[in-house]
């Protein structure tokens, strides 16, 4: 993962009125019942599906997709989606726009996010991410292979993976070149002749009258204030998922090839969806 992506314009003042107040109250309680109730649900089912089925979750993932959904009507969000979910085996990409990408993707998917390592230790955030079965990764170029085995264990198991090889949020506005290091997992004789990528473009509309970035997280922006903003929004706007075609992982000479060409379909489908 590199450092944060960084704007060219500082980002949207937020400021918050009475009516705001009382919106974060109106929203935030809810949704941190929805939350972290679902999350003590998801860990006491936990306590009885790990002994029994290991590495797999036939339960749990469905807690985890009930909290998302219901998030989003807690916070008046519409939520869209077109394509076809991938039924064969193997992962998800998308570009990263916002932490509501994670309620977004696990919304409509049962999956499993690729993060990097430091994100196991924020408050709530990473509590959500250990417990929802996470794959936290490391920038060490020495447990690049210990981690390409992790991978393999967890896509052989049917785990649906997903990361975002853009490596950092943005605006919302653009879709940031793939990084294809960790597309090589996908090339290891036992995984590369059987494994598909679906690519995903996720793309943000902004309530009436915000600004088209009113969504987006990147640079030096805190987690509390921008949840604030969004709990404290009169209106709200909409999120879409577009779903693109699987591509094959033996269809493709490299990482390098393959990272492209997901690259190339999630950056279409958002330029359309925004109407480009």
């Amino acid at each position: 993962m590199s450092v944060s992506w960084q704007s060219e314009e500082a980002p949207d003042p937020v400021r918050i009125g009475a009516l705001g107040w009382l919106l974060v109250l109106v929203r935030g309680l809810p949704l941190a019942m929805l939350v972290f109730g679902g999350l003590l649900v998801l860990l006491a089912l936990r306590l009885i599906e790990r002994p029994v089925f290991g590495v797999q979750r036939p339960v749990t993932p469905f807690i985890t997709q009930f909290v998302c959904r219901n998030a989003f009507r807690i916070l008046g969000i519409s939520f869209n989606t077109r394509g076809a979910l991938m039924r064969q085996k193997g992962a998800v990409v998308a570009n990263h726009a916002s932490w509501l990408d994670i309620f977004a993707l696990n919304a409509r998917k049962r999956i499993y996010f690729v993060s990097k390592a430091e994100v196991a230790k924020w408050p709530g955030i990473g509590w959500l991410a250990r417990a929802t079965g996470t794959v936290f990764i490391e920038r060490d170029p020495k447990k690049a292979r210990e981690q390409a085995v992790l991978f393999e264990q967890r896509l052989l198991a049917g785990h649906k993976l997903l990361f975002f090889p853009e490596g950092t949020s943005t605006d919302g506005l653009r879709v940031l070149p793939f990084k294809t290091t960790l597309f090589a997992a996908f090339f290891s004789e036992q995984l590369r002749e059987d494994l598909h990528i679906q690519p995903v473009s996720v793309r943000y509309h902004a309530p009436d009258g915000a600004p088209a970035r009113f969504y987006g997280w990147w640079g030096d922006m805190d987690f509390g204030p921008h949840l604030l903003k969004i709990l404290a929004a009169p209106r709200q706007g909409q999120v879409e998922l577009i779903y693109h075609q699987p591509l094959k992982v033996a269809g493709f000479a490299d990482r390098k090839a393959l990272a492209a060409a997901a690259g190339a379909m999630v950056k279409d489908g958002h330029r359309r969806a925004l109407g480009g």
